[in-house]
């Protein structure tokens, strides 16, 4: 989402924009786990379980969505939230489609050849960059920017991410309960009844999250364990004895959450290097595409200057 909204600003300045991610397609935390089961492929988002729209600008970025379709209201949700539809990773979809977006791509090392940067993703190398933007978690942006500029580097340092186990689970009837989402019973922080969102498939699916502490604790245990546990502790949330999946699976994410910095982007106009993302400002979708639309703003801004000014 950060990375993508830093490309959309830079697009609408008239930049050239060419953005690598290690993953196959669309999503990041916003992801959705497509699965074969026996009652029919089902999806499963397994990241984030929805969105809000507080700031005005990001408000008219998902009144734009609903036009499009690729987002509605949820309203099993108490308050306002956004969901993307069919499945949470739409909205990625609909972002990368407009852009230059090289997947599967593993950056490992950005350098200066001159007064370019060059991207190398093991034997392959990109170069002829004017500037490096790093849309990653702060755990994963801290090697790239100790090399090239300590303050931003320190920043990352103190921006510690929590983790969070995902268990996703198909039923061959749905679960004997009318509750739709649970929050904060025992070690799940959530879990949600994925038909309850506009979009979905019929099929009974659930997704389970670990509170961090759980996360932590449990870090490096085997996927199978922990879907497993992730079971029981829905089983214990909604008071129901005795569940039988049709499958059951889990995922790890180990930089889901940061509390955030507050201070929107970074950006060195000498080395121009910069990072966006939503540990800058705050653990929500939001707040990761404020973070983009903000250091794009500050390329811009910078861009404009040396025109102005070239000496």
């Amino acid at each position: 989402m950060a990375g993508l909204s830093c490309a959309g600003g830079l697009a609408e300045a008239g930049h050239e924009v060419i953005l690598f991610d290690k993953g196959r397609g669309p999503g990041g935390r916003m992801s959705t786990r497509r699965m074969a089961t026996p009652l029919g492929d089902m999806r499963f988002d397994h990241g984030a379980q929805y969105f809000t729209a507080k700031d005005p600008a990001f408000r008219a970025q998902v009144d734009l969505w609903t036009d499009r379709g690729v987002v509605a209201l949820w309203p099993a949700v108490e308050h306002e939230a956004w969901v993307g539809v069919p499945a949470m990773n739409a909205v990625i979809k609909d972002m990368a489609e407009r852009h230059d977006v090289r997947w599967n791509v593993h950056v490992d090392r950005v350098e200066k050849a001159g007064d370019r940067w060059l991207v190398r993703a093991g034997d392959a190398s990109f170069a002829g960059f004017d500037v490096v933007v790093l849309a990653v978690p702060a755990e994963q942006a801290l090697p790239f920017l100790s090399l090239h500029d300590f303050d931003m580097a320190r920043q990352a340092m103190l921006a510690r991410s929590q983790p969070c186990w995902t268990g996703m689970f198909s039923f061959a009837e749905p679960l004997a309960t009318a509750e739709q989402i649970v929050r904060d019973r025992g070690f799940v922080a959530w879990a949600a009844r994925s038909a309850s969102k506009p979009g979905r498939e019929a099929a009974e699916g659930w997704v389970v999250q670990a509170n961090p502490l759980w996360s932590a604790n449990h870090i490096e245990d085997d996927k199978d364990s922990v879907a497993q546990a992730l079971l029981r502790g829905l089983g214990t949330a909604l008071g129901l004895a005795g569940l039988h999946p049709v499958t059951a699976t889990a995922h790890r994410w180990r930089y889901a959450m940061s509390a955030g910095l507050g201070i929107g982007s970074m950006w060195n106009p000498r080395a121009r290097i910069g990072a966006c993302g939503d540990w800058l400002i705050g653990p929500r979708v939001e707040c990761a595409w404020l973070s983009g639309r903000d250091i794009a703003r500050k390329i811009g801004a910078d861009q404009a200057a040396l025109q102005s000014d070239p000496c």
